[in-house]
């Protein structure tokens, strides 16, 4: 996972495909996704043992020890919800 400056992820997907997805409509006010709409929050997203998108709520907690620090998108909904990248 690559995150761009717009709020897009490159995702580079197991069989090697390269695809767009864009968050921007998860950054909403109210919603868990609202604190990555700063960019330096964004930019800390990764792929977690699951293959989901991760963000971690704080970066200094292991969200694999403490499961309700971690925002996640499952990466079949990341698939289904992207467009290839050019």
């Amino acid at each position: 996972v690559v995150p761009n400056d717009d709020f897009t992820l490159l995702l580079t997907f197991d069989n090697n495909e390269k695809r767009i997805f864009d968050v921007k409509p998860f950054l909403q006010k109210g919603t868990v996704f609202e604190q990555f709409a700063q960019p330096s929050e964004f930019k800390r997203v990764y792929i977690d043992s699951d293959h989901c998108v991760c963000w971690d709520k704080d970066p200094t907690i292991d969200s694999e020890t403490v499961w309700n620090n971690k925002v996640d998108l499952s990466p079949d909904a990341c698939y289904v919800d992207s467009i290839p990248a050019v």
